[in-house]
């Protein structure tokens, strides 16, 4: 697959899941994967909570995160991207919503909207899932926002469903996180 660079540096945020296997040991080296991907700099990561099912409730718990990239990728490339990664780790997808190695999900290109076969910008249910904004509230830093996302994530957070099944599962999960964002 050839994937092209834009010459243009964006901010992305994605969500990352993971609920069977070394969850925690994935959530790590998909991150790993996205930051030697060429193109691709993982600058900040959320907290990883363990999470309840939400959809297809007959598997086991999930730990979510959410992580901040600086990329040349146009937004489409980066999906596939992830995809590629989420296949090399195991990723099947025979269960809508169901248990999985990893998932990544593509949430926000600098307040970007766009709408294809392949990919809706903003995400389409980020704002339903209390297990998506807690990760990313951890993360959208207010005084590097310019694209109002902070906001829209504090308004979604006053009203989600969800809070009570939040746990907090360990404050860094991916330790060259902290070297990214000073540099």
């Amino acid at each position: 697959m050839t994937i092209h660079s834009t010459s243009e540096v964006s901010e992305a945020y994605i969500a990352l899941g993971a609920n069977l296997g070394d969850r925690e040991g994935t959530l790590k080296e998909a991150l790993n994967r996205l930051d030697h991907y060429d193109g691709i700099e993982v600058v900040r990561c959320s907290n990883v909570y363990e999470t309840e099912p939400v959809g297809y409730l007959d598997q086991p718990q999930f730990l979510n995160m959410a992580a901040a990239l600086r990329t040349t990728l146009g937004p489409e490339n980066l999906l596939h991207v992830m995809l590629d990664i989420e296949a090399q780790l195991g990723r099947v997808r025979d269960i809508r919503y169901g248990p999985r190695t990893v998932d990544l999900d593509l949430l926000w290109v600098e307040g970007q909207s766009y709408d294809t076969a392949d990919l809706t910008l903003p995400h389409p249910r980020m704002l339903e899932r209390a297990f998506v904004l807690f990760p990313l509230s951890d993360i959208v830093l207010p005084d590097e926002d310019s694209s109002g996302l902070r906001g829209i994530i504090t308004a979604a957070l006053q009203d989600i469903d969800g809070k009570e099944g939040m746990r907090l599962w360990t404050s860094n999960v991916w330790e060259r996180g902290s070297e990214h964002s000073e540099s």
